[in-house]
C-alpha cells in the first residue's frame, strides 16, 4: 500500500520510537507539529513523530463540502453514524506506515498510536487490532466509533491506552470519551483517563501529561 503524505520530525538523530499521530476533520498532518516540542522530550529519547494527512473526501455532515477527513460523517447524533468502510481503510494506511517503521528498525513496541477526535476513532481501530504488540494508544478527545465490530488482537490485550477529553467538549462530548473507557474495562483494558477543563481542543495540562506518559511508555530500562 502507497503511504499517505505525511510531515515527519524528529526529536534527535536515530530514533528509537515512533508516534504515528492522526489529526481531526478539516485539519492535516500540520496541525499537532507545533505540540512537538512543547512535550519537552530528553534528548536521551529521540522519537520519530509522523503525522499522515487524511485524504480529501465529501463530509456528509459539511453538506458533502470536501475536505481532509479519515472516513466520512453521516449524522452528528451522540452515536455518530459513520462510513466504517472507509474508516477501516484509513486503518490500514496507519497500518502501512508502521509496516515502514518496522522497516526502519524500529521494533513494534516502541511504536505509539495517537489521534484527535475524528484521528482517534481510526486509531482505536487501529491499535486494538494490531497484529504485532504496540507501545501504546492515545485517544484525545476522541470516540470508539467501532466498539461494536473491532477485532481486537491478543497481541494487545496489554496495550497501554491514556484517553483524554475536555469537560467542555461540545463536537465530541465527554460522555463518549467516558462511554470508550467504560467498553475498554469491560473488554479487560486498562486504561488510563485525563479530563480537563477545555473545550475540543489541547490543553496545557494535557500536554504535560501526553509528555509524562509517552516518557514512561518509551524509557529504557
Amino acid at each position: 500500500m502507497a503511504l499517505l503524505p505525511a510531515v515527519e520530525l524528529e526529536t534527535g538523530p536515530n530514533p528509537e520510537a515512533t508516534v504515528i499521530w492522526l489529526h481531526g476533520l478539516g485539519a492535516d498532518g500540520h496541525d499537532f507539529e507545533p505540540i512537538v516540542p512543547e512535550l519537552q522530550l530528553p534528548t536521551s529519547l529521540p522519537v520519530r513523530f509522523i503525522f499522515p494527512h487524511a485524504p480529501q473526501i465529501p463530509v456528509t455532515i459539511n453538506g458533502g463540502y470536501v475536505m481532509p477527513a479519515w472516513y466520512d460523517i453521516l449524522e452528528m447524533s451522540i452515536d455518530r453514524s459513520v462510513d466504517t468502510r472507509q474508516l477501516l481503510a484509513s486503518a490500514d494506511a496507519v497500518d502501512a506506515f508502521i509496516a515502514r517503521e518496522r522497516e526502519r528498525g524500529i521494533a513494534s513496541e516502541r511504536i505509539i498510536i495517537a489521534g484527535f477526535s475524528q484521528g482517534g476513532a481510526v486509531a482505536y481501530e487501529c491499535a486494538l487490532r494490531h497484529p504485532e504488540p504496540l507501545g501504546g494508544l492515545m485517544a484525545l478527545s476522541t470516540y470508539f466509533a467501532t466498539e461494536s465490530s473491532v477485532e481486537t488482537h491478543a497481541a494487545n490485550q496489554q496495550l497501554p491506552i491514556l484517553i483524554c477529553h475536555g469537560k467542555f467538549d461540545a463536537v465530541v462530548p465527554e460522555v463518549l470519551g467516558q462511554r470508550a473507557l467504560s467498553e475498554l474495562k469491560r473488554r479487560g483494558y486498562e486504561p488510563s483517563y485525563h479530563s480537563y477543563g477545555m473545550e475540543h481542543s489541547v490543553h496545557p495540562e494535557e500536554i504535560r501529561d501526553i509528555s509524562a506518559w509517552l516518557q514512561a511508555r518509551l524509557r529504557r530500562a
